[in-house]
């Protein structure tokens, strides 16, 4: 019975977010409010990772298919301090290569829409879908050591016809 409420209350979110910029809008989610508030309007979290120095992020994703994933930082007292959809140019630009993990990936992007490999690349390659202006993927490449080696931006076409 829970777990069916819970798999509602994530459809319904992904629903909302089909027909809204910003889902959480319609829920009234808004700084300040604690974690279970948020919980009990949003509904269950994708995932939730700790974030450096307490607190946790309720992580929203409409991963594989969709183009947004938001964010819903708690403070250490467990009060949202902040809501912000990631996937987007300016966020993809703080990724540091030579510094970042995969666990730094996704701990500010979620779960990617794929990972995949390649025979020119010895690690794995991560796959976000994002729109900007177009339907967009942001490909992250990882060392074998889980660090990030590239990444960088590309077009996603759809339903696209053969050209010969």
């Amino acid at each position: 019975d829970t777990h069916m409420r819970n798999l509602l209350a994530s459809s319904l979110l992904l629903l909302l977010a089909a027909c809204a910029g910003n889902p959480f809008d319609n829920f009234g989610v808004q700084p300040g409010m604690s974690r279970q508030e948020v919980i009990s309007r949003a509904g269950t979290p994708n995932r939730v990772v700790k974030l450096p120095g307490g607190g946790e992020r309720l992580q929203y994703s409409r991963m594989p298919f969709g183009q947004h994933a938001w964010m819903l930082d708690l403070d250490a007292s467990g009060r949202m301090t902040s809501l912000r959809q990631v996937l987007n140019e300016r966020d993809f630009n703080r990724i540091e290569t030579g510094r970042w993990t995969r666990d730094d990936v996704e701990r500010e992007y979620g779960r990617p829409a794929t990972i995949d490999s390649v025979v020119s690349w010895k690690g794995p390659i991560y796959t976000y879908r994002w729109r900007n202006d177009a339907d967009m993927l942001y490909f992250i490449y990882f060392d074998d050591r889980g660090v990030v080696q590239r990444a960088h931006p590309g077009m996603e076409f759809i339903n696209a016809p053969d050209r010969d």
